[in-house]
């Protein structure tokens, strides 16, 4: 007995022992960037696909400079939700270090160029040093002179949430021009406040919680704790000192866009700082619109210059004139009713309460009166509304809060932060002001995959669709389901604290909505670090949804004979535009890897990283079907309506099949005479093909049109990973816009004699 409860006490000494240790860190590891391979596309295969390039251009009169295809929108697991999702509890597939983004971009996707863009909330002096030598050893593999296969640019992402809208200004990527020790920030700057406070302070339960339930996977779970640890052991940066001027290891915030640009002018280094994911309600306060952010304090014109139309999150290209809430005369928000073209959230929440009414057998007037509780305590709650509503359930929000009508929409869409609506925008206590922006896509992937729109597959690793792999995983993360109740309840977003944040959001149906992503391409006059970032600047940019689509948009017919003018230009005009675009369709893929990726990379390698598949193009092109125009009026008067400035589409033109692509000229007639300034921009639209989540919710339709019920791709359990969640889609380009400034034409002088006026 003696020898029992002496073995009993050493069990619960060591037990304690143990846990302490866990509570302590004394088991995770650090992770560091991973090793790069040192090999390089061959360059006949670079030639190869340049001649390519310069052969489609010719056929279809195209311009002299390159076509380069990249993505300046990268994390690895140096983020904080992307080791998140790299956890066995959220099905995922083990770390992604940057050395992975590396190889990825030169043996899978094959891109031209790319970006780290880790959160800068997470990124430690630590991270940070092993990030640049990273990226300088990412760019020595395949050369700094002549022209290197892959470019990797340095930079990171501000990822800044307000939880209202005045506070709400969004995330921003800033992508640096140089590499070299003194021409970089000796830090990354982030946001702080809010955002700081959820990626930078994440619990003690959250991070060794799910040790207690599943154990053999301790390790990932003790690494995630001293991932974090490092992050809130970091120093806070003393605010209202020069950049310059602060420690080399501490955490340096920027809580709103003017401060970023200062801190940015600061250091003197070139940068261009690109706006995204502006109509993700996923963070986006209901009510969150740019119009504040056209001004001179939180807007700097010489470093933001481009503007992310569509990503792995979905379009944020179209603006609708409707609205997920109303916004009173004393500030209050409402819930507005519901249209045939989108059903509010706020008052689906008061449907949900209603139908749990009528089921119960109460009165009418009093079940229509809960509604009403309802939808305005989801209005006043905002981006945590569906708190309000006990024991709710993804399938009970139908396709509520969705674009119904545009094309691969983000989830939850915030039309006056679309980028047409930001086109349209005009400050006239500033100028006018109006925002000028070259247009981009990429691809917002989080595993260290830098363009993975080029195949559609591997929906669980090309995307960002992650989940519980059981449902008892599933209570782990997000507790025990509530039982639903007829009474909403008020709820106070500020109460959630931490990843605890992450609560609010409706990830469930989001995962229907995460796609493969898009790509930048530029026109670039050479194949160099110099040549990309010129083009960048010049906003001699497109974006595309995945496709390397090739695109040409320009102005036929500038002033003082200045020959065609490219994507991007910003002219004085008087006389009529008249334009031209060309499109040709992107490269059909063959199945597998080509050699140069195989002869790299392992198989295994192959398999971890590309998932099997590789960029691999043959010679047959997809067809263009036709050329869209979209014409854009900015506003005239403080308060002008948004709709009748947006023609979308303003012209259409349907081209004939050719797998040489698409060439057509066209005119505004209209120009000169309406006295105003006018932006036009050029979408390319391919044959339909399939696309990963491209049907969304799957919804099922009642004969009047309305989703009664919904099929989503679950990033979870429920949804087989065999399961691809193909839909029909139109992959397409978005041409920067070519900005004309009207102006009077000049009168010829009056002849000797000739009376002037009347």
């Amino acid at each position: 007995m003696r020898a029992f409860l002496w073995l009993l006490a050493v069990a619960v000494v060591a037990g304690g022992v143990y846990v302490a240790g866990a509570v302590l860190g004394w088991y995770g590891h650090l992770y560091g960037p991973g090793e790069i391979t040192e090999q390089t596309i061959p360059a006949e295969v670079v030639t190869e696909r340049a001649a390519a390039a310069t052969k489609a251009a010719a056929a279809i009169g195209g311009g002299s400079k390159q076509i380069l295809f990249g993505d300046l929108h990268v994390h690895t697991t140096y983020s904080t939700d992307a080791f998140l999702w790299t956890l066995p509890v959220m099905g995922g597939e083990g770390a992604h270090p940057l050395a992975d983004a590396c190889d990825f971009a030169r043996f899978c996707s094959s891109l031209d160029f790319w970006s780290i863009n880790d959160h800068a909330e997470a990124i430690t002096p630590r991270k940070w040093r092993e990030t640049k030598e990273t990226i300088r050893a990412c760019n020595a593999v395949g050369g700094t002179q002549g022209d290197p296969d892959v470019i990797a640019f340095l930079g990171w992402e501000w990822t800044q949430v307000g939880q209202t809208a005045a506070k709400h200004y969004g995330h921003k990527n800033v992508v640096l021009r140089h590499l070299e020790e003194d021409e970089v920030p000796a830090r990354v700057i982030d946001s702080g406040g809010f955002t700081k406070s959820v990626l930078g302070n994440v619990p003690l339960g959250m991070r060794l919680g799910p040790v207690l339930f599943d154990f053999p996977q301790r390790q990932r779970y003790y690494d995630f704790d001293e991932f974090a640890r490092e992050i809130s052991e970091t120093p806070r940066c003393p605010a209202g000192v020069d950049s310059k001027q602060l420690p080399a290891d501490c955490s340096e915030s920027a809580e709103t866009p003017g401060e970023l640009f200062e801190k940015l002018d600061q250091w003197g280094h070139e940068s261009i700082v690109i706006p995204h994911g502006t109509t993700w309600g996923f963070y986006t306060p209901p009510d969150s619109s740019w119009d504040k952010q056209l001004s001179t304090t939180q807007h700097d014109p010489e470093r933001q210059t481009l503007i992310e139309v569509f990503s792995g999150h979905g379009n944020s290209e179209e603006f609708r004139n409707w609205t997920p809430l109303e916004t009173a005369v004393d500030g209050t928000l409402h819930c507005p009713e519901p249209r045939r073209d989108y059903l509010p959230s706020c008052w689906r929440a008061g449907e949900i309460i209603r139908q749990r009414c009528v089921n119960e057998g109460r009165a009418e007037d009093e079940c229509e009166a809960l509604a009403a509780r309802t939808r305005e305590l989801y209005a006043q709650t905002g981006l945590a509304g569906k708190m309000v509503v006990p024991g709710e359930t993804a399938a009970d929000w139908l396709d509520s809060g969705q674009c119904r009508d545009c094309f691969q929409p983000a989830f939850n869409y915030r039309p006056k932060n679309s980028v047409q609506y930001i086109t349209a925008l005009s400050n006239f206590e500033e100028g006018p002001k109006r925002f000028h922006f070259g247009f981009i896509a990429s691809s917002d992937n989080h595993s260290a995959r830098p363009g993975t729109g080029y195949k559609e597959y591997a929906r669980a690793e090309m995307t960002e669709q992650r989940g519980a792999r059981s449902p008892d995983q599933a209570r782990l993360i997000a507790g025990e389901p509530e039982a639903p109740s007829l009474e909403p309840r008020p709820f106070d977003p500020s109460q959630i604290l931490g990843m605890g944040a992450f609560r609010i959001a409706e990830t469930e149906r989001q995962n229907s909505f995460w796609l493969t992503g898009g790509l930048v391409a530029v026109h670039a006059a050479a194949r160099t670090r110099d040549g990309v970032w010129n083009a960048l600047q010049q906003k001699e940019t497109y974006g595309t949804s995945g496709d390397r689509i090739l695109l040409w948009f320009d102005l036929m017919n500038p002033p003082n004979g200045a020959g065609r003018l490219p994507m991007g230009s910003e002219v004085k005009q008087s006389e009529a535009p008249r334009f031209e675009v060309r499109a040709v369709g992107a490269f059909e893929q063959k199945p597998g890897c080509p050699e140069f990726s195989t002869g790299a990379l392992t198989p295994e390698r192959i398999e971890a990283l590309c998932k099997g598949e590789c960029y691999h193009p043959s010679d047959q092109r997809k067809l263009i079907t036709r050329i869209e125009i979209v014409r854009i009026r900015p506003q005239l008067t403080q308060g002008e309506p948004m709709d009748p400035l947006i023609d979308d589409p303003w012209q259409t033109f349907h081209c004939p099949p050719d797998q040489n692509g698409c060439s057509v000229s066209f005119e505004d007639p209209d120009f000169a005479t309406l006295g105003r300034d006018v932006v036009y921009y050029a979408r390319a639209i391919e044959e339909t093909s399939q696309a990963v989540n491209a049907k969304s919710l799957r919804c099922t339709y009642d004969a009047e049109g309305d989703c009664v019920s919904m099929n989503p791709c679950w990033g979870d359990w429920r949804t087989p990973e065999s399961d691809t969640c193909l839909g029909e889609t139109e992959e397409r380009a978005w041409s920067s816009p070519i900005y004309l400034e009207w102006t009077a034409p000049a009168t010829a002088p009056a002849a000797e004699g000739e009376a002037v006026g009347g």
